[in-house]
């Protein structure tokens, strides 16, 4: 891409967000620069890069400034003066003061682009749950109905023909990012785009200069209030989303006008109340229970293979349209009602919402089986909140009902360091209320205590009457755990390994070592059929003398 002058890039945003109530470009009159890149990383400064000096929880890369300078950076955007910094900014270097750089660096970002999103019709997929299945079946539809479609989701992203991944831990790229992948998107003919939206990346301005036609919300549950402070921080967060529906751009107008609509869950008692009270954009609800919502449904058969539905729309009465899904579990029905919602909102005909709801199959790292010939079942699953677990072990309960009588729910998870620590005592608890035996273990402890993070679990289970060493273990290394649940295992049961689901890697201190939990299930479940111990994946908390025997029920 060729480089873009600041001041071209400055003029760009006061046009877009003119006689709007979006951040308005500062004033500036230094030199001007030309850029065609931004990074917030340090040691990626140089000729044309612009350095973003982002001050999130626990860093501030205001420090680097002076390193980014005698790199070559052509412009610094910060938040404090370079004498409050203690630089000195050389002539012909650009520096942008600002009051948040993540937002600044959005809409210079947006206008880096030109506002690619605006040459598309772009549908935000958020809540705490079911936000990538929902995006995935959003995709679908929208190709089964022959339209050139794009996505970016937790797990991937697909641009045209291409298909790439989008991250360790990342579902909402930062800004630079999203608008770089939404610029290849509409020079590659894309007309729709479906993103999947956390509320990190809606709080820190990740899709701010993104216009979006579409809203959707899965629910709103337990999560992530480690950084947001508050349940009502966290919803506020999600809700930026559908109020961004009432805010179009100023001069960069939509190619495709499309009807700006908020689509949402009826049943959910956190979001559905907070949403029906937006005004401007168009309503449209869905529910399993409530028949004044626009969408719902009349027959649910789940079973092993996968879920069969009869899905109905209040304005087609006496109508109904069968899907069979390669989904399993309750919770997907909602997952396929949000994604038909966005799709009629869309006004797209049945026909293609049918064929692209059953074009979904086993997504990877969700509900995802693992068959090495083990006599019983073996599913992997990203579920990392209350919510997710308690869905998740629902799910497993639905299969063992249908296929095996009087099976076991046998469940290996963790819970994160530095993030919410109130989901450790929750999950445990809800674990030990629903599944029949927990088995406690590393996931991402990063420089928290990794035996704390159990305590905190372990005393969780004990709080619903679980005896440790006959309902729940604690053993550190991720895969041993996974070992162990399997040698637990009868027959007629369900191993349910909860957490990681899709992810590449899992941290320790501050290093990301490589981390697959399918891999491991599979590593897990051949050594158990050999009769082998469970071979060292390369996490730190392998321990080759654990003692087995001490580990009964």
């Amino acid at each position: 891409m060729n480089d873009t002058s600041l001041r071209t890039l400055l003029h760009r945003w006061r046009l877009a967000v003119n006689g709007t109530s979006y951040l308005q470009p500062p004033v500036y009159t230094g030199p001007d620069v030309f850029i065609h890149h931004f990074s917030d990383h340090s040691g990626e400064a140089g000729p044309g890069i612009g350095f973003v000096a982002r001050v999130r929880t626990g860093t501030d890369g205001h420090p680097w400034i002076g390193q980014a300078i005698a790199a070559g950076a052509p412009l610094i955007i910060a938040q404090r003066s370079p004498a409050d910094v203690g630089v000195t900014v050389p002539d012909g270097v650009a520096y942008l003061q600002v009051a948040d750089t993540a937002e600044a660096v959005a809409w210079l970002a947006a206008a880096l682009y030109d506002f690619p999103a605006q040459q598309m019709t772009i549908i935000g997929v958020t809540g705490t749950n079911g936000k990538t299945t929902t995006v995935e079946l959003i995709y679908r539809i929208l190709r089964q109905a022959g339209l050139h479609a794009g996505m970016i989701s937790t797990i991937r992203a697909v641009i045209g023909d291409a298909e790439e991944p989008t991250g360790l831990h990342v579902s909402t790229p930062e800004a630079p990012v999203m608008q770089r992948l939404l610029r290849r998107m509409a020079d590659s003919g894309v007309t729709h785009c479906v993103l999947e939206t956390t509320s990190h990346g809606l709080a820190q301005h990740r899709v701010t200069g993104v216009e979006f036609d579409i809203s959707v919300m899965t629910n709103i549950t337990h999560e992530h209030l480690d950084y947001h402070g508050s349940f009502a921080a966290y919803l506020a967060a999600k809700m930026r989303l559908f109020h961004l529906l009432n805010q179009p751009l100023a001069h960069y107008q939509k190619r495709i006008k499309v009807g700006k609509t908020a689509v949402y869950n009826r049943d959910d008692p956190e979001s559905y109340p907070v949403i029906k009270a937006v005004s401007g954009p168009r309503h449209f609800t869905y529910s399993r229970k409530d028949e004044q919502a626009n969408l719902g449904t009349r027959t649910v058969v789940t079973n092993p293979q996968g879920t069969f539905a009869e899905l109905q729309e209040r304005d087609l009465p006496g109508k109904l349209f069968p899907v069979n899904s390669r989904l399993l579990g309750e919770f997907n029905v909602r997952n396929m009602l949000a994604a038909a919602g966005a799709a009629r909102a869309l006004g797209l005909k049945w026909e293609s919402i049918q064929a692209g709801l059953e074009d979904v199959g086993r997504l990877y790292g969700r509900m995802h089986q693992v068959d090495k010939g083990q006599p019983f079942i073996l599913h992997v699953d990203f579920a990392h909140t209350p919510d997710g677990l308690e869905k998740a072990i629902q799910a497993a309960r639905g299969i063992l009902e249908q296929s095996r009588d009087g099976g076991r729910i046998i469940t290996v998870f963790g819970s994160a360091g530095k993030r919410d620590p109130e989901k450790r005592r929750l999950m445990a608890e809800i674990s030990s209320e629903l599944a029949d035996l927990t088995v406690l273990t590393a996931e991402d402890p990063r420089t928290e205590s990794l035996d704390a993070i159990l305590e905190a679990m372990a005393a969780g289970c004990r709080t619903r009457g679980g005896v440790e060493g006959k309902h729940f273990w604690r053993i550190p290394d991720r895969g041993q755990a996974i070992y162990f649940a399997c040698t637990r295992a009868k027959p007629e049961d369900f191993v349910l390994i909860c957490g990681k689901g899709h992810e590449q890697s899992m941290c320790f201190g501050t290093v990301e070592h490589p981390w697959d939990d399918v891999n491991a299930a599979e590593a897990a479940l051949a050594a158990f059929l050999a009769d082998e111990p469970m071979p060292d994946l390369g996490l730190p908390t392998y321990d080759p003398g654990i003692d087995w025997s001490n580990l009964t029920e």
